[in-house]
């Protein structure tokens, strides 16, 4: 599967991002992919790659672009138990400089290169994300209605902003959450926001998982958990998306 490094002109400077797209000629439904708090590694490429495999431009910004092209930080191979502390402590200072201001900044400026592209299909596009990366899909999509016709967020935060930002979403919307994360009393107070907001949604916790059950280069990793989120995820773009 074709990839690439693209770089994004945006208020900042320039982003450097991750690009996935299938093979040969022709144009394809846009997503825009948030990475996780550890940011641009082998196995976001990984899923980049086997999301384009299902045709689709997959487009992966490095978020910190501010600290550096990635790896900003750079990671073990395996995050388990004894090298996580470390890693947060690096990589929190990163997330809490990155601002709701310079999350919507950046998210125009990504939806602008998307739009932009020619292997990219005219119309809306996608938006999805991981633990944090969740937390700016739903900001992305809150900011640009019109735009984005589908969001996916997974074991993420995404009553950080509150429930009022739901009424702004135009999108069809899965929230996949890490049982580790959220009670089921939490999950119904979220899903009575979701339908008070008229939403086309699915929302619900994974069973036996825990935060970041996507991620086969942790010891969060659930293999169950990785595949109900692909059923999901494919399902909605292909429900969502033109050309898909």
């Amino acid at each position: 599967m074709p990839s690439e490094t693209v770089h994004i002109p945006t208020e900042d400077g320039s982003a450097d991002a991750f690009a996935a797209f299938p093979e040969g000629a022709g144009r394809h439904p846009g997503v825009l992919m948030y990475m996780d708090g550890f940011g641009i590694r082998p196995v976001l490429r990984e899923m980049a790659l086997e999301l384009a495999g299902h045709g689709y431009y997959v487009l992966v910004p490095n978020i910190f672009y501010r600290q550096g092209p990635a790896p900003v930080i750079e990671l073990p191979e395996y995050i388990g138990a004894e090298a996580r502390s470390e890693v947060l402590s690096r990589v929190m200072p990163l997330i809490k400089a990155h601002t709701r201001e310079r999350a919507l900044s950046d998210a125009d400026a990504y939806l602008r290169f998307l739009s932009a592209r020619p292997e990219v299909a005219a119309g809306p596009v996608a938006v999805t994300g991981y633990c944090i990366g969740g937390l700016l899909a739903l900001r992305t999509a809150v900011a640009h209605p019109g735009q984005v016709a589908a969001l996916a967020a997974f074991h993420a935060p995404v009553s950080a902003d509150g429930f009022g930002v739901f009424g702004k979403l135009r999108a069809r919307v899965h929230f996949g959450h890490a049982e580790g994360d959220l009670t089921p009393e939490a999950l119904g107070e979220l899903n009575r926001a979701l339908d008070a907001a008229g939403l086309d949604h699915t929302s619900e916790i994974y069973p036996g998982t825990v935060h970041g059950f996507t991620m086969s280069d942790t010891d969060a990793f659930d293999p169950a958990g990785l595949e109900r989120h692909w059923e999901r995820l494919l399902g909605l773009l292909s429900d969502t998306l033109s050309g898909s």
